[in-house]
């Protein structure tokens, strides 16, 4: 059975956009990127809401080739290219990049590739993240915190039917005041 994790930077306030979807206040350090790389290329399949897809569809597929990109930026893009990835959207027509399309139920989609043999699974985007906390389906939460309050926006965590009970695993600081800290759901 793989294991399903929802990772994101979010502010000190608990959210991962402003309104307007501005992310100007999580631009990352080095080493924070590094970090975020080195997850790409430990994720066996990455599953992204149509937002999120947009997001990065829209730079990773051609960041390694743009001018001005560093060693970090193509290793990256190389990495997000490779990766297999899932996009669950009911308005997007087609994907590219080593991606498949789902339209269908999600919650349905993301029991069924939880079954299946393989490595970890990366969530990402709110409205889908938030699908799969209702269904209990993520296993371990990880948040990457900066510290500054953003007033509003899309909130990392959705609202819930029932308590879910976490055992702390991680907490690690970045640079620029960012600290990670990771959660598993007590089952």
């Amino acid at each position: 059975m793989r294991k399903l994790i929802f990772a994101m930077n979010l502010s000190l306030d608990g959210y991962i956009a402003t309104p307007g979807d501005d992310l100007g206040w999580s631009v990352p350090s080095d080493e924070l990127f590094q970090w975020w790389s080195d997850r790409v290329a430990a994720t066996d399949l990455a599953l992204y809401g149509r937002r999120l897809w947009d997001t990065m569809s829209s730079h990773w597929p051609t960041a390694d080739r743009q001018p001005g990109a560093t060693p970090a930026d193509i290793e990256y893009a190389r990495r997000w290219r490779d990766m297999p990835k899932v996009v669950f959207s009911s308005t997007a027509r087609t994907v590219d990049w080593n991606t498949r399309l789902v339209t269908g139920d999600a919650v349905a989609e993301i029991t069924r590739l939880k079954a299946e043999d393989g490595g970890p699974m990366d969530i990402g985007g709110a409205t889908l993240a938030g699908a799969a906390m209702r269904a209990g389906l993520i296993d371990e939460y990880v948040l990457l915190t900066h510290p500054v309050l953003v007033g509003g926006g899309t909130p990392f965590f959705t609202a819930l039917d029932k308590w879910v009970h976490l055992d702390p695993l991680e907490t690690r600081p970045f640079p620029d005041g960012v600290v990670l800290t990771r959660y598993e759901t007590r089952r």
